[in-house]
């Protein structure tokens, strides 16, 4: 089949081919940049933590009674959460893992304030903390509970004489060299000595670029405010989590209780707004390529409605059905085409703003060319209907006005 009277045909109707050759562009630009969007926060609202995050929830309390004795409070309340059958373990904390609440501190090799420059978030926990949070120590030991400070300065200004760090913070620091046993310094008469390497461990800011940068140390907050992590036995979160906050707040009536969360909790609240813009593109991307399908089915509706006398007179002369049907799923392959070859350079276009813009990773070029593929098979898809009826137009109509 020629090309050429598909292109005139289509030249004497050119508006609607217009119109919906630019449809078909702007949606390969906007659904190819949504759906690199939409992978980009999926993948990162599904990071492994690197701890036990489902079985984990967070407990704060906060002294305030003349009688409240903070030591001795941490030492009883921690005594009573790892009493509740089905606890696995029980940690104080300065803060919880991916909450959007946490501390930091520049970190280096050498005590030369001028060479401390690697980023690190920090948490303070006892010998019980790696249990509690579920993490994997790779290398090394644990704290021994002789490591632990009870006497932490409420400024921050200390600094224990050991510490864990998670692979990516040693890496960081020390790059290829082994970790374990150095020193690191965050200030030029503060250092520590790394007795262990976790695995994996995300931090508070699910945003931050150094958010697998984590440093364990090892000391109890100094009250009174204090955070617990307690760790459970699957199945048994919600259940505890109301026993704990009830034995907790009958245990002392010098502290309130100020919230029991557990961390799937917290972290659905961090990944918030990553879920919402899932969310609103995915919708947006099934509203532009329904609204694309319904173009094309439209035009090529109207395109057989516009020409029955000429495929009458087409079947009249010997044309086939399937030579009527070929006929229109090229017509609107071509159409497609120059709508995609637009849409392409749209969406690299618009790709390259938002980069700029708001410091996106690159548009992939897989997700352009996937786009492509399922704009012609939509296409094809959608033109197939109207192609099948204008077949089945009769050969008489040619000489109906005859």
């Amino acid at each position: 089949m020629e090309l050429r009277p598909i292109l005139s045909a289509m030249l004497r109707n050119k508006t609607g081919a217009i119109l919906v050759g630019l449809q078909i562009a702007l949606t390969l630009a906007i659904v190819a940049n949504s759906v690199f969007i939409i992978m980009q926060r999926v993948e990162k609202i599904g990071r492994a933590p690197g701890f036990d995050s489902d079985n984990l929830f967070f407990v704060q309390s906060y002294g305030f009674g003349a009688g409240y004795q903070h030591e001795d409070t941490m030492r009883r309340d921690l005594d009573l959460l790892r009493s509740l059958p089905g606890v696995r373990a029980a940690s104080a904390i300065n803060s919880a893992p991916m909450s959007g609440g946490g501390s930091s501190s520049n970190i280096g090799t050498v005590p030369d304030v001028t060479k401390i420059n690697v980023r690190g978030n920090y948490y303070m926990v006892d010998e019980h903390g790696l249990e509690a949070l579920g993490v994997k120590l790779a290398e090394g030991r644990n704290f021994t509970p002789q490591e632990i400070d009870y006497t932490a300065d409420p400024s921050g200004n200390q600094f224990t004489q050991t510490v864990i760090l998670t692979r990516d913070l040693a890496r960081a620091i020390f790059g290829d060299e082994a970790a374990l046993g150095k020193r690191i310094y965050i200030s030029t008469e503060r250092s520590a000595i790394v007795v262990g390497i976790i695995e994996n461990m995300l931090g508070a800011w699910v945003d931050w670029d150094e958010l697998t940068q984590v440093m364990l140390l090892p000391r109890k907050p100094s009250g009174p405010l204090v955070r617990y992590v307690v760790r459970v036995e699957p199945g048994r979160l919600d259940s505890l989590m109301a026993e704990a906050e009830r034995k907790l707040a009958e245990s002392n009536t010098n502290r309130a209780i100020t919230w029991v969360r557990s961390h799937s909790t917290m972290k659905e609240r961090s990944y918030r707004a990553d879920s919402r813009m899932v969310t609103f593109l995915g919708v947006l991307v099934v509203l532009m390529v329904l609204v694309t399908a319904l173009g094309i089915l439209g035009l090529a509706s109207f395109y057989v409605n516009a020409r029955r006398k000429q495929i009458g007179t087409r079947r009249a002369v010997g044309a086939r059905r399937s030579d009527i049907i070929r006929y229109f799923m090229i017509e609107n392959w071509l159409l497609t085409s120059g709508g995609v070859f637009v849409g392409s350079i749209l969406a690299f276009a618009f790709g390259h703003w938002l980069s700029s813009a708001y410091s996106l990773p690159r548009l992939q070029p897989v997700y352009v060319i996937s786009g492509v593929v399922v704009l012609w098979l939509l296409g094809q898809l959608a033109v197939f209907v109207p192609a099948r009826r204008a077949a089945a137009i009769p050969p008489a109509i040619a000489t109906r006005t005859v």
